[in-house]
């Protein structure tokens, strides 16, 4: 059966783009870089506490509680207090040599590629919709040799909302020229992803690496090479 006319939504990071692996090796060459082994007993405490200070503070972002500049800096800045290091150059170089060397790094989350090509010749049409920066995902999306993959490509940021509110689903569609009913969103976060794609009509697949076995959700995956199936399956 072939699928031309329907379309699949993809959320980015962390159900493509492998963000956690490309984040870590980011951050890692920063630390050396700030040769922060002298003042610091090691990356992997380092590294533990920016990943929740940088947790909370997108929870905020992603509830308008905080702007993206203040993100950007005040991630580094929380966790760099934590060591008792307040040196406001040191925060600014890893800003914004976070955001620099992050999305050039090209790690997929395992089967991505072949997904995407075992999607595009079922003649499913794909497109991005991301909650990320709005300058750095093109980069990653680049770097990571899948940029040809996606005809439409939003990120919140254009629209000055963040997924799961309908406005971004809703303008999706739009540029997509496709309806909801023709229409299949995946990701990771099911709040984002899987209830906002539900609320405006599309069919949605969760993936998490590691199942939720008290949800009751039912189209839900731990690796993404289950995709070409369930969705034929959805999309029928």
């Amino acid at each position: 059966m072939a699928f031309s006319g329907k379309h699949i939504f993809f959320d980015l990071d962390r159900t493509l783009w492998d963000f956690e692996k490309n984040s870590e090796r980011a951050l890692r060459l920063l630390f050396d870089e700030s040769k922060l082994a002298s003042k610091i007993s090691s990356f992997e405490i380092f590294h533990k506490v920016y990943h929740n200070k940088n947790k909370a503070l997108w929870h905020a972002y992603s509830h308008g509680k905080i702007t993206k500049e203040s993100l950007r800096y005040e991630r580094f800045r929380s966790t760099l207090k934590k060591f008792q290091l307040d040196d406001e150059i040191l925060i600014k170089r890893f800003g914004d040599g976070y955001v620099d060397l992050s999305p050039k790094q090209t790690s997929l989350v395992p089967y991505a590629s072949e997904v995407l090509t075992d999607l595009s010749d079922m003649g499913f049409t794909l497109h991005i919709i991301t909650n990320g920066f709005l300058e750095v995902q093109h980069v990653k999306l680049k770097h990571a040799g899948i940029h040809h993959r996606f005809d439409v490509i939003l990120c919140s940021e254009e629209l000055g909302v963040n997924k799961p509110n309908p406005k971004i689903f809703w303008h999706a569609l739009t540029l997509a020229k496709t309806s909801a009913s023709r229409s299949l969103m995946v990701g990771d976060d099911y709040r984002a992803d899987v209830a906002g794609a539900i609320k405006v009509g599309m069919q949605a697949i969760w993936y998490q690496e590691k199942k939720n076995d008290k949800s009751k959700y039912e189209n839900k995956i731990s690796c993404l090479s289950e995709i070409p199936q369930l969705a034929a399956k959805l999309m029928r």
